[in-house]
């Protein structure tokens, strides 16, 4: 199973991409799913939940971040600020089991999926295994609707939404920063946009772009 869904990524990343970028997406993709020991590969899986009558208007397309993108922005947080770790758009959980890996202790995702919920709730489960103290949420929900819990200090996206939709998550970040003063790092992959924070007291702390695929922004925010 895992072969197949190797090879579709591979002509699926191919195709809109390049093969260049193929080879070094799938080479990655191989080492990270051995070495955390999930299944999160896998692209374009919106047509499947628009089949099913969800509504992905606001959505864009299904595509796991990259490992190496991921791990090397984990990095850049520093540990005292590793608790609460949030992926709005989680998918099928990848982000949230890297992140428990490096150290958060809470570690929260939401999606208006129901299957990415229950896949992301599987990868997470084997996480669980290693990590046994670790707090794990996965809530199925509507981002534009969901509360920032007052204890997030790291929240995660990868471009999962449209503009209007990530409005209302700004909004929604900001409302917990004030009633919850704190710091907070973003970890926006992809990040189109990235104005939105800046417009609102949001810093760029970091920066990393090596391909067209492998964009990184963190943005940090402290009320």
């Amino acid at each position: 199973m895992k072969l197949i869904r190797y090879i579709q990524y591979f002509f699926y990343v191919g195709i809109h991409w390049g093969w260049g970028i193929a080879f070094a997406i799938v080479r990655q993709e191989i080492a990270g799913e051995k070495k955390y020991g999930i299944n999160s590969t896998g692209a374009d899986e919106l047509k499947k939940l628009k089949k099913e009558g969800v509504d992905i208007s606001h959505a864009t397309m299904y595509m796991p971040v990259s490992y190496t993108l991921l791990e090397q922005s984990l990095e850049q947080i520093d540990p005292v600020n590793r608790k609460h770790f949030l992926d709005i758009g989680c998918g099928k959980g990848r982000a949230m089991c890297v992140a428990a890996v490096a150290g958060f202790t809470r570690v929260s995702g939401v999606d208006f999926s129901a299957a990415f919920c229950r896949e992301a709730s599987a990868n997470l489960a084997i996480i669980k295994q290693r990590l046994p103290a670790t707090q794990f949420l996965v809530a199925e929900q509507d981002a534009a609707r969901y509360a920032i819990p007052g204890d997030t200090d790291c929240i995660f996206l990868f471009n999962p939404f449209d503009e209007m939709i990530m409005k209302k998550v700004v909004n929604n970040i900001l409302k917990s920063l004030q009633t919850h003063p704190r710091i907070i790092n973003v970890i926006y992959a992809n990040p189109l946009y990235k104005s939105l924070f800046l417009e609102h007291d949001f810093k760029e702390v970091y920066y990393s772009k090596t391909m067209e695929q492998f964009e990184v922004a963190i943005l940090n925010c402290r009320y």
